[in-house]
């Protein structure tokens, strides 16, 4: 009898229990998306960095990568779902904990070794076109790729709808040379993107921020703080995609890290990725300091609508005096047997109101 499948359930109750003793989550993230039944984007063997014809399954591709000489093969996935990605780690070897890493979204900028496996974490951001910033308005549309690098491989794996990577492949490419250098090149190709993107985005925004700083200290003030917070809520976003990346990016300059040949591209990316943080970062200084203008204006707004009913509350309260006195009708108030006692009295309430508003126009309250 055939006792794998007892042993294999073992093993996975085994792991289960000893994640739940430990305090580790059954996934590593809490936001898995929902599965792309056509996860497969692209799939292609490269020798001596030129591609070959057709479009092979992974297996076969594969197969061919491992026997063949300066060969790759080059995974593209986009939202996979546990089915797919579970075939997928049987056929390039991954772990139980890289797979359960890729299937799930919403994970920090990060560069991790599994093994002979390098899982490389970036964060994805576009730039969402919209005719005015409202309160509701997406400014800004987040999410991750993944770069799985092998001796024989690169894996992507995309999560939301920003961050294509056609492109990105199809430039490359273009570049038999540098794809010689084998996976660590689709890695660069990616980082090189996803940086750019960041800088396109950081463009957008800054126009936003224009229209935003322009409307603040407009003469009539037309900005509403609620569109401000939104777009400060967007660049908070943005700025946690785009800066937790430098330590990573760092890492990938170490000796022991990509390919001498490729050193000096990722120096290229790096010091785009550090123009990309400082704008991002003053950017989100800059709301800031709108933000705070704004609330002073809002201030300012409120203290001269105080003064304007403190100064209508007093000249209310002179007329209603006035009016008090007389209307308490005791036996001997000499004005009302005056013949012209009424007209003096409404006379007299017209003179306070006069000469308040006066007072009061002339101190600039009203």
């Amino acid at each position: 009898m055939d006792q794998r499948p007892v042993r294999d359930r073992a093993g996975q109750g085994v792991r289960a229990l000893a994640r739940r003793l430990l305090g580790r989550p059954e996934t590593v993230a809490p936001n898995p998306r929902r599965s792309n039944p056509d996860a497969v984007v692209d799939c292609a063997v490269y020798v001596n960095g030129r591609r070959e014809p057709g479009r092979p399954h992974y297996d076969d591709a594969y197969a061919r990568a491992r026997h063949g000489r300066d060969a790759f093969v080059w995974l593209g996935l986009h939202d996979p779902g546990p089915a797919v990605l579970a075939a997928v780690g049987r056929t390039f070897g991954l772990d139980e904990l890289t797979v359960e890493q890729a299937l799930a979204d919403g994970h920090r900028p990060t560069v991790q070794r599994h093994g002979s496996v390098t899982l490389l974490v970036l964060r994805t951001a576009g730039y969402v076109e919209h005719d005015e910033l409202t309160d509701t308005s997406e400014v800004i549309d987040t999410g991750d790729v993944m770069v799985l690098l092998g001796d024989r491989f690169a894996i992507t794996v995309r999560h939301g709808a920003a961050g294509a990577l056609r492109t990105v492949r199809a430039d490359i490419e273009g570049r038999p040379a540098l794809l010689a250098a084998g996976p660590w090149a689709v890695a660069y190709a990616v980082c090189a993107r996803m940086v750019d993107s960041y800088l396109e985005v950081a463009g957008h925004v800054e126009r936003d921020l224009e229209r935003v700083e322009e409307a603040v200290f407009a003469r009539d003030r037309r900005a509403d703080i609620q569109h401000i917070y939104q777009l400060k809520r967007e660049v908070v976003e943005f700025k946690r995609a785009v800066l937790p990346l430098q330590a990573p990016m760092r890492t990938l300059l170490d000796p022991d890290g990509p390919p001498r040949a490729l050193h000096r591209w990722f120096v290229d990316v790096d010091g785009r990725l550090s123009r990309a943080v400082d704008r991002v970062a003053a950017y989100d200084d800059l709301l800031t300091s709108i933000v705070q203008s704004r609330l002073a204006q809002l201030a300012v707004e409120q203290n001269n609508d105080m003064r304007k009913i403190a100064a209508w509350a007093a000249i209310a309260a002179t007329q209603t005096g006035i009016a008090g006195i007389y209307g308490m009708n005791f036996d001997h108030m000499p004005e009302l047997a005056w013949r012209y006692g009424y007209a003096g009295a409404l006379a007299l309430m017209a003179a306070a109101a006069l000469f308040l508003y006066r007072l009061f126009r002339r101190s600039g309250w009203l």
